[in-house]
């Protein structure tokens, strides 16, 4: 029953994909690309515009240029380029699974983007007018035949605002190198998902979130003028820990303040803010 129910939630966040979609479908080549892919509307990443993008199958997406590697770098990395990671790692859909891509400008596909967004983003009305949907389905790992694992990339935009949902459906664990997340240049702007950058535990994406949807997360990633409020508003958030030693142990703490970072930024504030965490010493009376 639980394997069931997941199968339908995965159903259920995912993007139509695939030959049934009408996708166009990458080659089956190690460490290949996509051609260059022109973008119907311009994507609008963190104050830069794209007019075309590349869908690389290892697990992520690229502006400028295809990408062949296959051991990502850690997030943030101050590197020449942005860098859309679904789950970049060393992924062969020669042994197993198909990565495909479609764009759209019309039909049910701008409707659901258009609700998802609103729904995750209650302070903004979004009138979606572009979506691009990136899929690695069922795709093995390098040298591990036996392996399955399936996400999606989903780009939207309408008037100067620009987002990306990452769905999440089953994860294989791996002892390659993994990444999910996204880095623009020079690391002005960037976020890891927390727990993407350890293989063993990465099969615990299709239950994580940050819009309490399993297996989805949300980003806003126009880095306009308009990803800042009104200095008069003010935001609160309230984070429960059941000790501090949660936070403390295991590199919990980036995690944690990767998670409050995202979801301050849903409500406008700038992605370059930096949270760090200061232990205070109790004074006695």
């Amino acid at each position: 029953m639980s394997e069931f129910f997941f199968l339908l939630v995965a159903q259920a966040i995912f993007y139509p994909f695939g030959s049934a979609a009408g996708d166009t479908i990458n080659a089956a080549v190690d460490d290949g690309s996509s051609s260059v892919i022109p973008l119907s509307n311009p994507f609008l990443f963190f104050g830069r515009t794209y007019q075309q993008i590349y869908v690389n199958n290892n697990g992520y997406l690229t502006f400028n240029q295809p990408s062949s590697q296959f051991v990502p770098y850690s997030f943030p990395a101050s590197r020449s380029q942005d860098v859309i990671a679904g789950l970049w790692t060393d992924l062969d859909n020669r042994l197993r699974g198909v990565v495909s891509y479609q764009q759209y400008t019309s039909g049910n596909v701008l409707t659901r983007a258009t609700q998802d967004i609103n729904t995750h983003f209650s302070n903004l009305y979004l009138n979606s007018s572009w979506v691009f949907v990136a899929t690695w389905n069922k795709v093995a790992y390098f040298n591990l035949n036996n392996t399955e694992t399936s996400f999606q990339v989903v780009l939207i935009s309408g008037r100067n605002f620009s987002f990306i949902l990452m769905n999440y459906g089953d994860i294989a664990v791996t002892g390659h190198p993994v990444q999910a997340g996204y880095d623009t240049i020079n690391s002005t702007h960037y976020f890891v998902i927390p727990g993407s950058i350890n293989g063993s535990f990465v099969s615990n994406l299709r239950n994580s979130s940050n819009v309490n949807v399993p297996g989805q997360w949300a980003f806003r990633v126009d880095g306009g003028p308009g990803n800042s409020k009104s200095k008069n508003n003010v935001v609160g958030l309230r984070v429960r820990l059941s000790s501090f030693m949660d936070l403390t142990q295991n590199g919990s703490t980036e995690i944690v303040l990767q998670q409050i970072k995202q979801e301050l930024v849903k409500y406008g504030l700038p992605n370059s803010i930096e949270l760090k965490l200061r232990k205070l010493q109790k004074a006695k009376p």
